[in-house]
């Protein structure tokens, strides 16, 4: 990022550190707000990401999107429900940040009862807009573990060749975990987003002793 010319304002790698950064950032330049997935315009175009898929395989049966703050899993419900009725819609979250799925079933944004996952894309809680949209739309939320998102991301390394973070591969490993829910189904997977820390590839891709 530095290096296309951002400016960068290093914070804690948490919710709170962050959205306390920014309250500092607007207050000191006047700059304005645009929240990443708790505002209706960034949902809105978030939905084009299922529109674009139904344009190309007009004959899918279900989608299956990431699922950290619900922006683009509300998207998708709602591009869905307007470009193809019927259209199935699943979220998908790893089991070392399951907050999408208690808060589906108490009805309010919850908080995952523990964090540990390399998805640190997916960390963020659900809005009451975004919860609203999914808890009325989405048809189930599948839950993945760090095994197989490491799975998933090697598969796509090794056969795709395309840089996907572990955030992005976690519908894919939904859809291998889940699969005889799928069987014979058209499955889209959004993939969201290539922001990988090339250096933990040694950790997550541990050299294998043949001896």
């Amino acid at each position: 990022m530095h290096g296309y010319g951002a400016n960068i304002i290093i914070c804690e790698s948490n919710q709170t550190a962050r959205e306390a950064a920014l309250e500092k950032i607007v207050a000191e330049t006047g700059a304005e707000f645009i929240h990443p997935y708790d505002d209706y315009r960034v949902i809105t175009g978030q939905a084009t990401c299922v529109k674009e898929l139904i344009e190309e395989v007009p004959s899918l049966d279900l989608v299956i999107t990431p699922v950290g703050g619900g922006g683009l899993l509300s998207g998708t419900c709602l591009g869905a429900q307007f470009f193809k009725p019927g259209l199935k819609v699943y979220g998908a979250e790893p089991e070392g940040a399951a907050d999408a799925v208690l808060s589906i079933q108490s009805g309010k944004v919850e908080k995952a009862q523990f964090i540990n996952t390399i998805a640190d894309g997916l960390l963020t809680t659900l809005s009451d807009q975004t919860l609203a949209i999914i808890k009325e739309h989405v048809t189930d939320i599948l839950l993945v573990s760090e095994e197989e998102i490491i799975a998933a991301l090697r598969l796509i390394y090794e056969r795709m060749k395309i840089i996907v973070e572990p955030s992005c591969v976690v519908p894919f490993a939904a859809a291998m975990r889940n699969a005889h829910l799928f069987k014979e189904k058209k499955v889209g997977i959004i993939l969201t987003g290539g922001n990988v820390d090339l250096t933990k590839f040694g950790t997550w891709f541990p050299p294998k002793n043949d001896s």
